[in-house]
This record gives structure tokens, sequence and C-alpha cells, in this order.
């Protein structure tokens, strides 16, 4: 990379933006009805799941990678097998995730680029039918 290329997490504002988003995911998981078959395979308390959100959120956009430092390599689809996880929660996280997403990034075209991955990877993470 040259010293002019950024990542995504610099590009959405860092640290800041990337809290905000992670508070008003859960926010929206939280408090959207919409949302309760996802909410129902959280713990009654997200703040460990919020927090663990934030760490890998912030190095999958290329900031520090404070999930690996602290937990290892995430092993996402191991790590969530033990939460039935089917299409209604794959979409009720994708809406809580786009809504949060669309509060808390300015810009459009970044939006874009998160939205992609982040989409497949929830695909990836469905476990049951």
């Amino acid at each position: 990379m040259s010293e002019n290329t950024i990542t995504l997490y610099e590009a959405i504002g860092g640290d800041r933006t990337v809290r905000a988003l992670t508070s008003r995911f859960y926010e929206l998981m939280d408090t959207l009805p919409e949302a309760a078959n996802c909410r129902a395979v959280h713990p009654p308390s997200l703040e460990g799941s919020q927090e663990k959100f934030y760490e890998y959120l912030t190095g999958y956009l290329g900031g520090p990678q404070l999930y690996i430092e602290k937990r290892g390599h995430p092993r996402l689809r191991s790590r969530h097998f033990v939460a039935a996880i089917g299409p209604a929660e794959r979409d009720e996280w994708l809406l809580c995730f786009r809504r949060a997403m669309d509060e808390t990034i300015e810009n459009e075209k970044l939006r874009a680029i998160i939205w992609e991955p982040v989409e497949r990877l929830a695909f990836h993470m469905q476990n049951r039918e």
C-alpha cells in the first residue's frame, strides 16, 4: 500500500464511527420488534456481544486487530454454531446492520463497499433452514 492509501476503518471515521455503528446495531436489535428472532439467540445482556462485535469489526475494517489480540482467530461460524441462525435471524441481523450503518456512516459508497461482504458473511453464518 502507498502512504496515501487508507483503510475502510479510517475512511468511515475510525474508532468513533465503529463504536457508534456497533452501539446502534445492538440498540436496534434490542428494540425493534422485527428483530425479535435475532435478539432471542443472544444472551440477556448484550454488553459482551457488543464489545466482541466492536473488536471484530474494528479489525475487519482495517483498524487494530483487537479481537484477534484478545481472543485469537475469530472462527465466526464455529463460535456461532451454538445459536440457531435460520433465514429469519439472518435477515433480522442484516436489517439491524443496514439501519445502523445507514445512520452512522455518512458516505453511501463506503456503505456499499462494506455491505456486500457483510451480507455474504451473514448468509455464511446461517446454520439452520
